[in-house]
């Protein structure tokens, strides 16, 4: 049975969408407990994967801002629709000098419909802050960004998701992981999307090493099952937390292609990861999403089992 992928409103960059079967594919069949995500971003696996219950939290505050207005209502498809035609009808008039007059607003202001629009009007659809907090990614370079057919498209995703959210008890929360992680009971899954050491760096406030170790800390004290999104290697290097913090547990890999990005060298093909503290049976293991299944130690020379 092949399972229908939904696109969010919000795009980023290590975006899962294409990963989402992969993802789905080993959650036991069994599982009635929350959905927690520390790293919603996108919010794309929770929403694709829907669970009955799920608590979806980030650090960043706008994308919990924007998701939290459609759940309440306030935004809706109808309001973006009329919304992106007004705005876009006059980034084609004036060009990119209405893309930095709504930067400019929504870093003032925040409001939920202004991040939707510079980051649909973005370069390559990334979200990136400065030290300040302020969104900083430049202009797109195309006026007729907002086209009728695109209006619709991001319509229709909003559309989406608000009916996900009014059938499932979802909650969202602005928080760092370690308050997410903490909350979790034993019957919970945790799905961590953390931004990718050595790769996408480019979170809102930020991922190093210490942060990589405080999530390892975190997850290997945690009595419930987890899955976590890492990369394993790609075809200039390896990424080292594989072996120094993740190797004893059960670990899935296949190929994957990231589009979005700033860098050049970021676009190439990579071996994702998924990281899990539990065994995913063989009746979860799908040929059509070409699974590979291996436990680290048995690996060499990146030969893919």
């Amino acid at each position: 049975m092949t399972m229908i992928i939904n696109v969010p409103p919000i795009k980023s960059q290590g975006i899962k969408t294409k990963l989402v079967p992969w993802i789905q594919s080993i959650i036991p069949k069994n599982f009635n407990g929350t959905w927690i995500e520390p790293f919603m971003g996108t919010g794309a696996v929770a929403f694709n994967v829907a669970p009955s219950r799920a608590v979806l939290c980030d650090t960043n505050p706008h994308l919990i801002n924007f998701y939290t207005a459609i759940a309440s209502g306030e935004i809706t498809a109808t309001v973006v629709k009329n919304y992106l035609t007004q705005e876009g009808a006059t980034l084609l008039a004036k060009g990119e000098d209405h893309y930095y007059f709504i930067r400019d607003r929504f870093n003032a202001e925040h409001s939920p419909l202004d991040f939707l629009f510079v980051n649909r009007a973005g370069f390559n659809g990334m979200i990136r802050f400065n030290r300040k907090g302020g969104f900083n990614v430049p202009f797109c370079k195309k006026p007729q960004r907002f086209a009728q057919a695109y209006v619709t498209k991001i319509t229709n995703q909003v559309a989406w998701v608000s009916k996900t959210i009014q059938l499932k008890e979802f909650i969202f929360k602005c928080q760092d992981f370690n308050a997410t992680i903490q909350d979790a009971s034993v019957h919970d899954i945790i799905y961590c999307d953390p931004p990718y050491l050595g790769r996408y760096v480019d979170y809102y406030n930020g991922w190093d090493d210490v942060c990589e170790r405080q999530l390892f800390s975190k997850l290997s004290n945690y009595n419930g099952q987890f899955i976590l999104s890492t990369w394993h290697h790609n075809d200039y290097r390896d990424n080292e937390y594989i072996k120094l913090l993740w190797s004893n547990y059960h670990i899935l890999t296949r190929e994957h292609f990231y589009h979005l990005g700033g860098k050049e060298e970021n676009r190439n093909p990579i071996i994702e990861a998924l990281v899990t503290n539990f065994m995913a049976t063989a009746s979860r293991r799908s040929s059509a999403t070409q699974i590979q299944y291996h436990l680290f130690n048995s690996l060499v020379n990146h030969d893919v089992l």
